[in-house]
């Protein structure tokens, strides 16, 4: 049934803090008000095992032909001129809903270090009212590959400014 999940590895991460890590789907746990997944994406997956299986609510951060009807796709490309900051009150807001709802949003792009992992900054910053640097040092706690790209690091920053209204971090804190 998880047949993709062979190309892939995930980490769960509960809103609150880390929960464990996982390589296989059958050991999610939800646990309210529900974990956000990480995958690593193989170019060999489908979607089909993730609208059957456990996770409900995927967010997409890349090219993606499918049935659209049960997640939020965005199509960015990962490159340091790919503008993320106009969805993240759309992502921010689609992961709040389901979160509350108790269901696992699965977060990903195609190599998963720097698109999905910039979304979860950005929501991070925005359910908690954390700065940049806080929410990146959670994510980097639970995957240590995050590396998004100079493009999105100066987006999570602008997007620091509009969730707290200062700027607090630089772009060191986040390229460490």
């Amino acid at each position: 049934l998880f047949y993709f999940f062979h190309f892939s590895f995930i980490i769960h991460m509960c809103i609150q803090g880390l929960v464990h890590f996982s390589p296989a789907p059958t050991s999610l746990t939800p646990t309210p008000p529900g974990p956000v997944v990480l995958l690593l994406w193989s170019r060999d997956a489908t979607m089909e095992p993730v609208q059957e299986g456990p996770i409900t609510h995927p967010v997409l951060l890349f090219s993606f032909i499918g049935n659209a009807d049960k997640l939020l796709h965005i199509q960015i490309e990962d490159s340091v001129e790919a503008n993320l900051t106009p969805f993240f009150r759309h992502i921010c807001h689609f992961m709040d809903i389901h979160l509350e709802l108790g269901s696992v949003v699965l977060v990903f792009s195609t190599r998963g270090i720097s698109r999905s992992c910039a979304a979860v900054v950005a929501f991070l910053m925005h359910r908690n009212e954390e700065t940049a640097k806080k929410s990146w040092t959670h994510v980097k706690m639970c995957k240590n590959d995050v590396r998004p790209n100079r493009g999105l690091v100066t987006q999570l920053l602008d997007w620091e400014k509009i969730v707290l209204g200062v700027s607090v971090s630089n772009v060191l804190d986040l390229l460490s």
